[in-house]
């Protein structure tokens, strides 16, 4: 069975939701898949983020990582998307990616795609959930096959339990507060198995 192309494309403003990427590139490549992972473009102006010296770091270290653009879309079997809540919904800058996105769509290039999405907050019901559910709304749009990890494994429940995509909590330290690591990688490997299975399902 053939290996897939999978693009993990998150947003960052202080590191978490870069850690989680990192850790689905990992499991993604153990498994033989082909990863891209690529941040979506920072739009918030330069005095905001000179405000939050975590941000101006975290920016500065991340700088060398690629932007993510609708090639990465067009290349990709399938999309990993690790995204904070802003309001119960994604930031800007991924929404502005998606909305990049329509030129594909509208050719029909979506369709089919394979996703699965990550969100993180600073409190438990900060918006995490509904974050995932806002990504996976354009995703119905675009007709892709939406893969949550539901309570496929074990780790789900240690992990805090959410079956829509893994989310953790965020302390004002920027430390996670739940032992997410194997979830996200047990998130990371069912999306490329299920696009593995559609992708030969075509040939």
């Amino acid at each position: 069975m053939s290996n897939v192309k999978v693009a993990v494309i998150y947003y960052s403003s202080t590191g978490t939701n870069y850690q989680m990427a990192r850790w689905a590139e990992e499991a993604l490549k153990e498994a033989g898949h082909e990863v891209k992972v690529a941040r979506a473009q920072e739009l918030a102006p330069a005095e905001a983020i000179a405000q939050n010296p975590a941000w101006e770091q975290h920016l500065e270290e991340t700088k060398d990582v690629p932007v993510a653009s609708p090639d990465d879309l067009d290349w990709a079997d399938a999309f990993i998307f690790s995204t904070p809540t802003r309001f119960g919904n994604v930031p800007g800058q991924v929404k502005q990616l998606l909305d990049q996105g329509g030129g594909l769509w509208a050719q029909g290039k979506l369709v089919n795609k394979v996703v699965s999405s990550m969100s993180s907050a600073q409190n438990p019901h900060g918006g995490q959930e509904e974050t995932i559910h806002a990504l996976y709304t354009t995703m119905m749009h675009w007709g892709a096959i939406i893969v949550p990890p539901g309570y496929s494994n074990e780790v789900i429940f240690s992990s805090g339990g959410n079956p829509y995509g893994t989310s953790t909590t965020v302390d004002g330290e920027g430390n996670m507060q739940e032992d997410i690591e194997e979830a996200v990688k047990h998130q990371a490997r069912r999306t490329a198995e299920v696009a593995t299975w559609v992708k030969n399902g075509q040939q």
